[in-house]
């Protein structure tokens, strides 16, 4: 039986194997969804009409700017492609 006992590893060698670049990223979310949930309680006193301008706001600046210099995530691809027919973007001048 001890061969069974040696031949595995403690959960503290376990996490000793993990990279620190890993470590890194975990602590990064951790660290950005406690500031999320900072931000959403002291958003939910705000002026709810307030609010939804500066977002709507914020996610124009944000759409216009993917839309326009075509640096869009992955997963908007198909929306900003579409969008990109009405608007001005970097790539059309360089046709």
């Amino acid at each position: 039986m001890h061969f069974l006992a040696a031949a595995t590893q403690s959960t503290a060698d376990r996490l000793k194997d993990i990279p620190t670049d890993v470590w890194l990223k975990i602590g990064a979310g951790v660290g950005a969804l406690i500031l999320v949930v900072v931000v959403l309680r002291k958003l939910a006193r705000v002026n709810k009409v307030v609010l939804g301008v500066v977002v709507a706001v914020g996610l124009s600046f944000v759409g216009f700017s993917w839309i326009y210099n075509r640096d869009e995530p992955a997963w908007a691809t198909p929306v900003v492609e579409r969008l990109a027919e009405f608007f001005p973007s970097r790539g059309k001048a360089a046709r």
